[in-house]
């Protein structure tokens, strides 16, 4: 017997005077950010199971003595719960006043990664003082690690754990770990080694998850002190056939590093090396322009494309009139949209009359 899959039940909860269907299962975080109630967090990514640390997310509870973290809170039938009290307010406040006081600094340059701005927009939100509790600090910059893709700047770690988290739950790859408790905790790799000497593949998701920039993109940093603005344009990755969403950043004319699309339908904002640090080859000053010819010197020479074209179809003519046609084969480009790879299958099967096509996007 097949079993069927049961429909999850619908019920509705009360979020500042409104109404709000939610399904079984749901916070009341998740069903607050439905209705576009505002509730800050720190701590949360809607990618990692949620963690209920940060505490900026609590909400009031009509009959729970205590306010709630809304991220771990599961919505019930008939809960009047509400995100915005002078109470809460204030103790969101307090709370991000204490988080900015330890940082050495809340405001960081934006290209250090996706989130890196969060921590800056809610102390602005909120008018936090950021040395109102001014001390002891936690967190110890890693300026030992020689990798060259991922600052430590652990000294504007606030403890989220959004980077561990994301490691292990999205990457499977554990390659960061938390060591110790209080004023003496650190991010840390097995032994205290560098990235290098660790699990880590580099994939930058720890890097777009940080809410501070503790963690930062030092690729996309050597643009830090270039003139201009900011300008994010949505592509694809080039590298294989999968598709991955990217958001290149650039500016004027230069692109200055590559954040992965939260969005994205085949990445949900995950990357692979590649297509999250190897974008230096788009202006580099060995990228060919023009097509190159070898001709009968045995050297390479520029030439222009109409010249190349013709060269290409006379070697392919030459070859099919001495090796016959199956001496041709064909190799679409997994960096190619999909009109261009119709449009390879079709040149060698019609062109040639053979099947021997293949794409590389199947390795």
């Amino acid at each position: 017997m097949i079993a069927l899959k049961e429909t999850p039940q619908i019920a509705t909860m009360n979020i500042d005077g409104i109404s709000v269907e939610f399904t079984e299962g749901e916070t009341v975080y998740e069903a607050a950010q439905r209705v576009q109630q505002s509730i800050p967090t720190l701590c949360y990514d809607p990618r990692l199971e949620a963690f209920g640390a940060c505490r900026l997310c609590v909400v009031e509870v009509e009959g729970i003595r205590n306010p709630v973290a809304s991220c771990t809170t599961k919505a019930t039938a008939g809960m009047v719960v509400k995100t915005k009290t002078p109470a809460i307010e204030k103790h969101r406040k307090t709370l991000l006043e204490m988080v900015a006081s330890e940082n050495r600094q809340v405001d960081v340059d934006p290209l250090r990664g996706f989130a890196s701005q969060e921590l800056t927009s809610l102390v602005v939100d909120y008018d936090a003082k950021t040395g109102r509790f001014q001390g002891k600090q936690s967190g110890k910059t890693n300026t030992d690690d020689k990798n060259p893709f991922i600052l430590r700047d652990y000294d504007n770690c606030i403890s989220c754990y959004r980077c561990v988290r994301v490691c292990a739950e999205q990457e499977g790859d554990f390659a960061i770990n938390v060591m110790n408790r209080g004023f003496e905790t650190q991010i840390i790799t097995e032994f205290g080694n560098d990235l290098r000497d660790s699990s880590c593949t580099f994939c930058g998701q720890c890097v777009q998850t940080c809410p501070t920039g503790a963690l930062a993109d030092m690729k996309a940093l050597r643009a830090a002190d270039k003139p201009g603005e900011i300008k994010k344009t949505r592509s694809i990755c080039p590298y294989c056939g999968v598709g991955c969403s990217v958001d290149i950043l650039s500016k004027g004319d230069s692109i200055v590093g590559v954040q992965p699309a939260m969005d994205g339908p085949a990445n949900e904002g995950a990357l692979c090396i590649k297509g999250q640090f190897a974008f230096d080859f788009v202006q580099h000053d060995d990228r060919l322009k023009k097509p190159l010819i070898r001709r009968d010197d045995g050297e390479l020479h520029e030439c222009e494309w109409e010249e190349a074209l013709d060269f290409t179809a006379a070697g392919f003519k030459a070859v099919r009139e001495e090796h016959d046609r199956h001496a041709i084969y064909g190799i679409a480009s997994g960096r190619a949209p999909h009109e261009a790879a119709y449009t390879m299958q079709k040149f060698i099967r019609a062109g040639f009359g053979t099947n021997q096509i293949d794409n590389c996007s199947r390795a």
